[in-house]
């Protein structure tokens, strides 16, 4: 045990005190911080601030069109309406949009037998949310045409038209219903297995390649003269384990911080509020610890076969496919998080850490999910543990031999 927590603390000191882990720790939420509010400014200021034209045969529509756009104050629009248009018009609208003085122009032909015929002309064709205020308030206005067409009055179409927002509820074990945010929780679940991805893959891909250099500089040589190969991989993988967790803590200390200030107030308020429950926060890092000992041994038994870093990179997709179906299935799982497919990778190990939290973050699931969970990957651990540490015991001796199938079944013998 002694020798255990001299080589745990060795790697742990090591890492701590490399410019990896500090340039990491720093950079990482920096990045994200700046992706998250540049995705939220441009999304906020998509779309916002254009100057249209409407050019259509049919005024009365035209003007209706631009009341409710003029109305959208978020949208800001400048709207201009050339009613009853000629062809004279929209080439001369069509240099403007050319010359940049406006940013687009929508024409109505009204006079094609059934649904009028509707065309945005820009010189972005990738702008959605215009499109989408232009095609809304189109169909809102022909709308309106139509009900005072059969003789309701103006006040009364909007009476009618009014719009009705739905609130969402959740139901918890006791019965009592509390409101819930779907948009913040996805964003929660994609955080969380975000957060719990990127430490476990990153650092058990780290511990694979530092195996590969001590093997390859032969300092394992000199370490086996004092300690076991099952001491020496048992501390590696605590030493390592423990700067993920430090890693990860200052992460968490340094989001606490950032939104408790006001900088943050304006991005993480309405469909951006984020809340994290103790349950949550109690299982965070027991599921980290149960990912990052299943994959970091399952890296250092490959380690342990391989002779150069480019030998390793062949084998890092049986490590990725996982990681790759969890983030596929967190679309699905917010839709429907009690399906057997999502009930089942809960339960898979290699997914397990990956998919159970985001779930907790869209409902509670039973609590023996939660103990068949755990136990499934503390006894993956074990099974992963036991193949990697006699991979480990023979490979990391082994060299100029490369570890075929045959090779590596008789590892196991000899161990």
């Amino acid at each position: 045990m002694r020798n255990i927590l001299l080589i745990a603390k060795r790697e742990y000191l090591e890492q701590i005190r490399g410019r990896a882990f500090k340039f990491s720790t720093v950079l990482v939420p920096l990045l994200i911080a700046v992706m998250l509010g540049a995705s939220y400014l441009t999304g906020r200021n998509a779309g916002v601030g254009q100057h249209v034209a409407i050019a259509a045969d049919n005024a009365q529509l035209a003007n209706d069109m631009r009341r409710q756009m003029l109305d959208d104050k978020d949208a800001k629009f400048t709207v201009e309406v050339v009613a009853p248009a000629t062809q004279q018009d929209r080439d001369s609208l069509l240099k403007l949009v050319q010359n940049k003085a406006i940013d687009g122009f929508l024409t109505i032909d009204t006079s094609v037998a059934g649904a009028p015929a509707a065309t945005y002309t820009s010189f972005s064709t990738s702008d959605y949310t215009t499109t989408r205020r232009l095609r809304e308030a189109l169909n809102r206005g022909l709308l309106n045409e139509r009900l005072a067409a059969r003789g309701i009055e103006p006040a009364d179409v909007d009476a009618l038209l009014k719009e009705v927002s739905i609130e969402s509820l959740q139901v918890n074990k006791e019965g009592n219903a509390s409101k819930s945010n779907r948009m913040a929780a996805f964003s929660k679940a994609f955080a969380m297995a975000f957060l719990l991805t990127m430490p476990i893959i990153l650092y058990g891909m780290d511990m694979a390649r530092s195996i590969i250099e001590e093997k390859s500089s032969r300092i394992f040589e000199v370490m086996l003269s004092v300690a076991r190969p099952d001491d020496l991989l048992t501390g590696k993988l605590l030493g390592v384990g423990a700067v993920g967790l430090t890693q990860i803590a200052v992460w968490v200390v340094a989001a606490a911080l950032l939104t408790g200030s006001a900088l943050a107030a304006p991005l993480l308020s309405g469909d951006f509020a984020l809340h994290f429950s103790w349950a949550e926060g109690l299982l965070f890092p027991v599921y980290f610890v149960l990912g990052f000992f299943l994959y970091s041994a399952f890296f250092s038994g490959l380690a342990a076969t391989c002779e150069t870093a480019q030998e390793l990179q062949m084998y890092m997709p049986l490590a990725i496919v996982p990681v790759w179906l969890s983030f596929g299935i967190l679309p699905f799982l917010l839709n429907n998080p009690s399906s057997v497919w999502a009930i089942a990778a809960s339960l898979f190990p290699p997914t397990a850490p990956f998919v159970m939290l985001p779930r907790m973050g869209l409902e509670t699931p039973p609590l023996w999910q939660f103990a068949a969970s755990i136990g499934l990957l503390v006894l993956s651990i074990w099974a992963m543990l036991w193949f990697s540490s006699r991979l480990y015991r023979v490979g990391i001796l082994m060299y100029g031999k490369r570890a075929t199938l045959p090779e590596l079944l008789r590892w196991l013998r000899y161990s």
